[in-house]
């Protein structure tokens, strides 16, 4: 139990994050590692009134496609690591993940977000070629990519070639942490510097961490969001550690709710105008839990597009929720659990007001 002096303390920092944007390492951590129920709150309202200021009651959708679950990667956390072999891989063709964009277009989405492993068989070739036809068929939406590292030079083909936006989550700041969830040919320098690449290309950038991945401690999380202040991203996505059961993790527990919540509404303070997704994985480990993301600061929700056929298979952690839902159900549902909090779902590019 932290005391009533203690609780003004921390009462006071939420405070200065609204006027300063930023806090010292320290204070960060004495923020993460004393937060309350009743702080908690005090931040989500606080947070609802800056994301108001700028996006009103509106929730940005983003056409999610997982279009390949091959991963040259063995990240310790991920169910479709290298080394699964239980894992059903599956590649999708170009004339599948066009025809999962015209659907999403029907249904009013103006972003697509083509998410996969980092699969050799997508060659720069591939994705610039698909991304130049999807710009082509549907030149008022953007392209979102999200596939993992590449080249400065390949990055920049696919910028050329019409992608807007890119989503790299960092995972996490501290490079002691991150040899911990990975394997030794993976860096958290060399990830970071792939997101220094992107902005200087051009790119509309995404970042993020997991929230409650194993080892990590409040001075991580201190040290993620010093990172994203210095980043200066358009978008950040963090979500809980979810273990999945055919990964060295698969014993270790789950982020929760609670902190995932209090770092989307910090993050909303420290950057007012950034894009923040509730994610999928936050309807996962509560029923309500994207109503609430929306609650604590967010403004962006990622209904999947995917073929029903191959989404349970795009299984990065365990008991993935609509797994089983069409695209219309998933953007309908969507809707209207919106709705019943006050917000409204609106077909728009969404482009980020954090420039």
């Amino acid at each position: 139990m932290i005391n009533s002096n203690e609780s003004n303390g921390l009462k006071e920092l939420i405070d200065k994050l609204k006027e300063a944007r930023c806090l010292s390492k320290e204070e960060w951590t004495w923020l993460i590692a004393g937060r309350t129920p009743e702080l908690s709150e005090y931040l989500f309202a606080l947070a609802r009134e800056e994301r108001h200021q700028y996006y009103r009651h509106d929730v940005y959708v983003r056409g999610l496609i997982e279009f390949t679950n091959y991963c040259r990667n063995d990240c310790l956390y991920c169910g479709i690591r290298k080394s699964n072999q239980n894992a059903s891989r599956y590649r999708l063709t170009e004339e599948e993940i066009l025809s999962c964009c015209r659907m999403g277009y029907e249904l009013g989405f103006r972003t697509f977000v083509l998410q996969g492993g980092e699969d050799a068989y997508f060659t720069d070739d591939k994705i610039a070629h698909l991304v130049h036809c999807i710009k082509d068929l549907y030149p008022d939406c953007a392209v979102t990519l999200s596939l993992g590292e590449r080249s400065y030079e390949s990055y920049k083909r696919f910028f050329d070639a019409g992608a807007d936006r890119y989503l790299l989550r960092h995972e996490t700041y501290n490079s002691a942490h991150y040899a911990k969830l990975h394997p030794a040919s993976l860096s958290a320098a060399k990830r970071q510097q792939c997101l220094w690449n992107l902005k200087e290309i051009g790119y509309q950038v995404g970042t993020g961490f997991m929230v409650g991945s194993p080892y990590q401690t409040p001075e991580n999380l201190a040290e993620d969001m010093l990172f994203i202040h210095e980043l200066n991203p358009h978008m950040v996505g963090i979500g809980p550690f979810i273990p999945h059961h055919d990964t060295p993790f698969a014993d270790k527990a789950s982020g929760t709710l609670e902190l995932t919540l209090f770092m989307l509404g910090l993050i909303r303070l420290m950057l007012p105008k950034v894009l923040l997704p509730a994610t999928t994985a936050l309807g996962t480990i509560h029923p309500n839990g994207r109503e609430q993301g929306i609650l604590a600061g967010a403004n962006v929700v990622m209904p999947n597009l995917s073929p029903t056929a191959v989404r349970k298979d795009y299984s990065l952690y365990d008991n993935k929720i609509c797994t089983g839902d069409e695209a219309a159900e998933c953007r309908n549902c969507l809707e209207r659990r919106m709705e019943s909090i006050g917000y409204q779902v609106v077909t728009a590019r969404g482009d980020s007001l954090n420039v």
